[in-house]
């Protein structure tokens, strides 16, 4: 098992990143390779739209989102996690979500082999306010980012009322809950899937 875990957060050692350790301490735990992307390392443009995916499935942009496709496709397990800048995922994680174009192209207009859908993919999301509606934006989003690399959208740890760096450390049970999830995605376990609304 390969488990990818693609960090958004900007701030180091905040409370999405000590979630999204807990669910990768997990994976290896239950036997996964276990692989952290931190997008704030990385020099990852904005989608151009200049449509040159439509021809062959590949971007034309040359930075670091080219080694990201390759990982994106070999992972059995993706999780994205990030926290929650007005009511959506971070600038860093969007930009590598909107950057899945091209991936989304071999699929769907290209009509490519395409490894999947067995394959999960986890969301994982730390917000500040308890807002009823904190999550949605995030939500919305993965569910066309895991559609578009082909994963099925099987669980999410979503977190409100967080904000302070470190203070998901008072949560412990969500950290447990996380570091749970991780061991059973790393040995092979199926879970979910996310109720979610129909692709449209």
């Amino acid at each position: 098992m390969k488990v990818l875990g693609i960090w958004g957060s900007p701030r180091r050692g905040g409370n999405t990143e000590i979630l999204l350790d807990a669910f990768l301490t997990g994976a290896a735990q239950g036997g996964a390779e276990v692989e952290k992307i931190t997008l704030t390392k990385l020099k990852i443009s904005p989608c151009m739209e200049i449509y040159h995916c439509i021809k062959d499935g590949t971007c034309p942009i040359k930075d670091d989102m080219l080694e990201l496709y390759p990982k994106l496709l070999a992972a059995d397990v993706v999780a994205l996690a990030s926290p929650i800048f007005f009511y959506g995922l971070t600038a860093q994680a969007k930009a590598l979500v909107d950057r899945t174009q091209a991936l989304w192209a071999r699929r769907y207009v290209l009509k490519q082999d395409f490894p999947g859908p067995q394959r999960q993919g986890v969301l994982l999301c730390v917000g500040a306010t308890q807002g009823k509606h904190v999550f949605v934006g995030c939500r919305l989003t993965a569910r066309y980012f895991f559609d578009a690399i082909n994963v099925a959208y099987a669980a999410e740890i979503l977190v409100r009322g967080v904000d302070e760096k470190g203070a998901i450390l008072q949560k412990p049970e969500i950290l447990v809950e996380s570091e749970d999830l991780g061991r059973r995605l790393g040995q092979g376990e199926t879970v979910g899937p996310v109720k979610l609304f129909p692709l449209a």
